[in-house]
């Protein structure tokens, strides 16, 4: 979301039409032994891996909530490839996602005949007071010319998207079989891993949800991303179902996800977290 906000702002038409993935934790990834604790601070001195810009944007913005410059840590920008990284001891730390960074971590680990919760993370969202992960939602974008011209066509596109995801949270492993059996090279008991992690963050309804645009786009004001009138670059005009209900008490979810993702950690398998809602609406 953070990238998509980010690219408007730059003159990239570009708008998002429906949500694939709804709030990952998100955060600063780092093994025990690497001398990090819990206590941000601890992260002075170390090498800091980032994906993008944005990356080291927040974490510059972060390190000055506690007493630090950036300066004080070594900003390493490794992409994707945070995890080898930290192996490879190239990075100390470095900005990852819970369902897979932390996912190959861990397996790593077990590898190495060590605990799997050696690996930890500092979430962003918490350190940033945001209440929430949803920067890092995952997207569906078009490019607005087409998406202003197309409009059937768009909304085709959705609904064939919304049969897949009801066929992925109704079916998970059936919809991982034919997965694999589509692009074999995927089928590692790794990318097995990462797929039961991410099935509780699947969105079930594709909405863009207004609360967390809303917050995100204040977050990147305060990052200096985005200018103090940009208004959020979403739309759920394409979605022509009955969205599911928002929740009632979004930060208290994020506390069960937290107690959810653990379990799966333990012990595999596909679940779902219960929420209290509020009012449903329309598209």
């Amino acid at each position: 979301m953070i990238h998509t906000l980010a690219a408007k702002a730059r003159n990239f038409p570009i708008q998002s039409i429906g949500s694939l993935l709804d709030e990952p934790f998100t955060g600063v990834v780092y093994l025990k032994d690497s001398g990090i604790t819990p206590d941000f601070r601890t992260l002075k001195g170390k090498k800091i891996g980032y994906v993008g810009e944005f990356g080291k944007i927040q974490i510059d913005e972060l390190t000055s909530h506690y007493g630090m410059k950036p300066e004080d840590y070594t900003a390493i920008r490794c992409g994707m490839n945070v995890s080898k990284a930290i192996i490879n001891k190239e990075i100390d730390a470095g900005i990852g996602l819970e369902n897979v960074q932390m996912v190959e971590l861990e397996e790593w680990l077990a590898g190495q005949g060590r605990p799997k919760d050696d690996v930890q993370m500092l979430r962003i969202d918490e350190l940033a007071e945001l209440g929430c992960c949803c920067f890092c939602s995952i997207l569906y974008i078009g490019n607005e010319a087409f998406l202003n011209s197309h409009p059937e066509e768009v909304k085709k596109f959705m609904r064939a998207v919304k049969r897949a995801t009801d066929y992925v949270l109704n079916s998970p492993r059936d919809a991982y079989a034919d997965y694999v059996d589509f692009k074999p090279i995927m089928g590692t008991y790794l990318n097995r891993k990462i797929f039961e992690r991410s099935y509780a963050y699947f969105s079930k309804d594709l909405k863009n949800v207004a609360r967390d645009w809303n917050k995100v786009t204040k977050y990147g004001k305060r990052l200096g991303v985005l200018d103090a009138d940009f208004e959020p670059n979403y739309t759920n005009e394409f979605l022509e179902w009955t969205l599911e209900e928002e929740s009632a008490d979004p930060t208290g979810d994020q506390k069960k996800m937290v107690e959810l993702q653990k379990a799966v950690a333990a012990c595999g398998g596909y679940h779902r977290l219960e929420t209290k809602s509020q009012t449903a609406v329309k598209a």
